[in-house]
């Protein structure tokens, strides 16, 4: 089997996860949007063989561990269908961010990372797949200029009572500060900004991962 056989076959087993995924969460998508999230899986594939945007290896592994459990989460806050501005603190190579964008077109999402090389990735990913309301922002999220969105998703970025606090002023009041936990986690301290923590759970498709998210109302609005 030559090179190219094997990324075919490697393209089709991906695009038929992603469907069969997004099948499961009862997503309502269509082949171009599957077509979109698979391309951007062999783009961070192809990336990651030079520079260290993941953890994750290997394009099976990318798209459940990043891209499925993306559309699970953002299934798992239908607020979204009503929101038109999102941002993703500390997003590194774009995720959650980049697949809820794909998911969700009527968002314009703000990809906040403060290190270069997963920021270039994030303007190559938005070139690439013609992401054009999708706004990749270089620095850390306390020093530049913060943009008042619907939802704040801090994932992975620092521990939880600070994540929050990080996430208020990217958040109109009444909106969301949303934080995705192992399903383990305890709930966090929260700041008096906040009017209302709720616990959510959901399962990633295709690996039995349950995770865990907790949602933040902000007071006023």
């Amino acid at each position: 089997m030559n090179d190219g056989d094997a990324r075919v076959q490697s393209e089709v087993a991906v695009f038929s996860l992603l469907e069969r995924g997004l099948g499961e969460l009862g997503f309502s998508h269509d082949r171009d949007q599957i077509q979109r999230l698979c391309d951007l899986v062999f783009l961070l594939s192809h990336w990651a063989q030079r520079i260290n945007l993941t953890g994750h290896r290997g394009p099976m592994e990318m798209t459940t561990r990043l891209v499925l459990d993306a559309a699970a989460l953002s299934v798992t806050v239908p607020e979204l269908a009503s929101f038109s501005r999102l941002a993703d603190l500390g997003s590194g190579a774009g995720f959650p961010g980049l697949p809820i964008a794909i998911l969700w077109p009527q968002l314009d999402v703000h990809l906040v990372d403060s290190r270069l090389k997963r920021h270039h990735f994030q303007r190559e990913a938005c070139r690439k797949l013609d992401l054009s309301r999708v706004h990749p922002v270089l620095g850390r999220s306390d020093e530049v200029d913060s943009i008042p969105c619907d939802i704040s998703i801090a994932q992975a970025m620092t521990r939880p009572e600070r994540a929050f606090e990080l996430m208020i002023p990217w958040v109109k009041p009444g909106g969301l500060a949303v934080l995705p936990a192992s399903d383990r986690s305890v709930r966090p301290p929260t700041p008096r900004e906040i009017e209302n923590l709720e616990q959510r759970t959901y399962e990633v498709p295709g690996s039995g991962t349950l995770r865990k998210l907790w949602v933040a109302r902000l007071r006023g609005g």
